[in-house]
């Protein structure tokens, strides 16, 4: 049953935006003899009873007893041998919280350990002390700056003996400079009563709330310097978010603005972020401000032996990078918690950073190395893995086939289509089947310049780049000669054929940036054609000519891009026949071409799809399992440009 409270409790707080940062903090129950702690690298918000590390006290007791060396890397290595040897033999496959120890030391049942914004906006602040005596007197112990591990367990030993020596009572709240706040009580429900207690306390000091409201920037500018943000954070691909705000963009203002965010709060901006934001001073022209980012970048490299994480670009915003999705949203978590510190630390005298001493520290600490691995840790060799992916027309049909298909095989999908709600649809049921911030939905008209330039420039600042462009968004307008109107020709023209020119051309204005960073990085453009561009059609001659054109389109852009690493293929796929552009009762082409009398003698529809079956040797339609075959035959093989792959069971083949 203690178990389960615990668990319950770490679930509740583990959930709450305002109490945990980057699903960390930990908990712990004891009774006489064992000590049950959250594991490093778990989230406190989907812990189980059952995943709890179980330690001997006893063990951890006589930690606290022992003389390390005082060499750092030495006494840690140490301690951390000692600490481990202190599970119970059930558990020895298990980590525990590198603040074990420290747990122990409470004479309470259950002990919280949060990082909230807001407590650390004192904890980080230059007056945090001061505050902390007036406002918790009596209550908590203050336990200034501190080399965590070993050292923090016994600095924080020797505080908490002596306030229990003055006050005959231990400490209940443990407030730890630059690093967060510990609450202990027998009950769950007194730990809840401490720390909405502490919350209250604070708000009657704080003037200032962080304001994450839209702000207005330069989103060009953003979108294309992106994928150089990118490329540079690896040049095999990652994801890189953009973030700009009301109280973010205040400490981009100008490098003195910026001096808030220049180091470190807490050890998790450490691990997560890197030691360092990066800042780059504005630059009118736009070569002139990526050059500077590339030679700041380089030179931070230089300096520091990683990558920044988080680069702020003066009155722009911020870009933050990761290997993958969850570092890089985990990055921009803790961006936000830096902002939002850096606020509150107003109220308290002013940002107070860790010093220089305990950074480096950090940086080369093995505990904290192996949090940052756990959490970067999740990506899978899926073939697609990774890929930035733009599919159009894909709310509904084979569209939302394709896009479902390649999220299956590891890409991030853009569901961009003129049917909004069907795209946020696709898109939350991406995100709900392979992982949040899988895909995004984005309203755009293919035909119009305007559209497809913002589509393109919203899948830059989202993910940071784009690597795969399929270009499916597609219409029929069947009619003979006589029955065909201009305006249906024109209109079929424009989403079939300048559509398709539209797309290349702003894609390929983000995967040339990408290739002046990598160029050896191949990106994909790739149009779902048809058989109609491979042999006439009758009486549905506007459809044909714009996929004959699109063919031509492929191969002239293919020339083109080629220097770029930039495939440009088609697939031209055989009668989808079971799907909803055929089958639709009211607007399919069965019912187009029985009114159209293409099919002679046929009276039903299905009378029309038993004639186009017949047409196909392998005796059936073009399923979109097929074309996904294709596309990524196309993405995966190297020296493929210029084709038009033919997915039609036999029915067109090249000639």
């Amino acid at each position: 049953m203690s178990l389960q409270m615990l668990a319950e409790m770490s679930n509740r707080y583990g959930k709450n935006p305002e109490c945990v940062l980057a699903g960390g903090g930990n908990t712990s129950y004891k009774d006489e003899n064992y000590l049950y702690v959250k594991g490093s690298g778990t989230s406190l918000a989907t812990i189980k009873p059952e995943e709890f590390v179980m330690m001997e006290r006893k063990g951890l007791a006589e930690m606290m007893t022992k003389t390390y060396p005082e060499e750092d890397a030495i006494r840690e290595s140490m301690a951390l041998e000692d600490l481990m040897a202190s599970r119970h033999i059930t558990h020895m496959n298990r980590r525990p919280s590198v603040e074990t120890s420290l747990h122990d030391l409470f004479p309470y049942s259950y002990v919280l350990h949060l990082h909230p914004s807001m407590i650390n906006g004192m904890t980080c602040g230059k007056e945090g002390a001061k505050y902390c005596e007036n406002l918790f007197a009596g209550k908590a112990v203050w336990i200034p700056i501190t080399k965590p591990g070993y050292i923090l367990a016994k600095v924080c030993k020797e505080a908490m003996d002596k306030f229990t020596a003055e006050n005959g009572y231990a400490p209940k709240i443990l407030f730890l400079e630059n690093h967060g706040v510990f609450f202990a009580a027998d009950t769950v429900e007194e730990i809840d009563e401490l720390c909405a207690g502490t919350f209250a306390t604070l708000k009657t000091q704080i003037k200032e709330e962080p304001d994450f409201s839209e702000v207005a920037f330069n989103r060009e500018r953003a979108a294309y310097l992106a994928p150089t943000v990118r490329m540079l954070y690896n040049k095999d691909g990652a994801i890189t978010l953009f973030h700009a705000s009301k109280s973010a963009n205040e400490f981009v203002a100008n490098k003195e603005a910026f001096a808030p965010l220049s180091k470190p709060f807490s050890p998790d901006h450490i691990v997560y972020c890197k030691a360092y934001f990066l800042f780059v001073e504005a630059y009118d022209d736009a070569e002139e401000q990526t050059e500077a980012i590339k030679k700041a970048y380089a030179e931070y490299v230089e300096k520091n032996g990683f990558a920044p994480r988080v680069i702020a670009v003066e009155k722009l915003g911020f870009f933050i990078s990761g290997d993958n999705m969850k570092q890089a949203q985990t990055a921009k978590e803790l961006l936000i918690d830096s902002v939002k510190v850096a606020v509150y630390a107003k109220a308290f005298g002013g940002a107070l950073h860790m010093t220089q001493e305990l950074i480096d520290f950090i940086v080369n600490w093995e505990v904290e190395s192996y949090r940052s691995k756990v959490s970067a840790a999740g990506s899978s060799a899926k073939r697609l893995e990774g890929k930035i992916s733009l599919v159009t027309g894909s709310a509904q049909g084979f569209g939302k086939g394709i896009a479902m298909a390649m999220a299956e095989h590891g890409a991030h999908l853009v569901i961009a289509d003129l049917n909004y709600d069907g795209a946020v649809a696709c898109a939350e049921e991406i995100n709900e089947k392979f992982g949040a911030h899988t895909a995004f939905a984005i309203k755009v008209n293919v035909g119009d310049e305007a559209s497809v330039k913002e589509m393109f420039e919203a899948t830059a600042l989202t993910f940071g780049g784009l690597d795969v462009l399929v270009n499916n968004a597609g219409i029929v307008r069947a009619g003979s000669l006589d029955e065909m109107t201009k305006d249906n020709f024109e209109f079929v023209t424009l989403i079939n054929y300048t559509a398709y020119y539209l797309c290349a051309k702003y894609a390929s204005k983000i995967m040339k940036i990408q290739n002046r960073i990598a160029p050896d990085y191949m990106t994909d453009i790739i149009q779902i054609n048809s058989k109609s561009g491979l042999a006439g059609s009758n009486k549905n001659f506007a459809y044909a000519g714009s996929k004959f054109g699109g063919i031509g389109l492929t191969q002239s852009f293919a020339l083109e891009l080629a220097p770029y690493q930039i495939k440009v293929n088609a697939i031209c796929p055989g009668n989808l026949l079971d799907g909803p552009l055929w089958s639709d009762p009211e607007k399919g082409l069965f019912v187009q071409y029985l009114n159209a009398g293409k099919v002679p003698g046929a009276k039903t529809v299905a009378d029309v799809k038993k004639f186009y079956e017949s047409k196909v040797p392998m005796n059936r339609g073009c399923r979109e399992a097929d074309v996904v075959v294709a596309i990524l035959y196309l993405i995966e093989q190297k020296y493929e440009t210029g084709q038009a792959v033919p997915v039609t069971g036999g029915q067109e083949m090249l000639k």
